[in-house]
């Protein structure tokens, strides 16, 4: 499965602090309906994502029935991205 939409970049300052972007209510709901075939666990669905000229993979998780993709420090880096920018992600599921 392939998705591609435009979210904000926003700071969670959790005990673990890390940007990310919410996929969008519509790409949400695709995601959950495979979420059970493509889990490793606790819900995490394993993803290829590609923001501007940089790809890298990481996992979504559920987050306020939203996933959330989180936005690595080197991506943002090589993106010269921040807190509050709108960034378009293609995303593909990796199975």
């Amino acid at each position: 499965m392939t998705l591609e939409f435009s979210g904000e970049i926003w700071y969670w300052k959790g005990p673990a602090p890390h940007h990310f972007v919410t996929v969008p209510a519509p790409q949400s709901k695709e995601l959950k309906e495979i979420s059970k075939m493509v889990t490793y666990g606790w819900g995490m669905i394993p993803v290829n994502v590609c923001i501007g000229g940089t790809e890298f993979y990481t996992a979504l998780w559920e987050k306020d029935g939203h996933y959330i993709v989180p936005i690595k420090l080197s991506v943002r880096r090589a993106e010269n991205l921040g807190e509050g920018d709108v960034v378009t992600l293609r995303m593909e599921v990796v199975q």
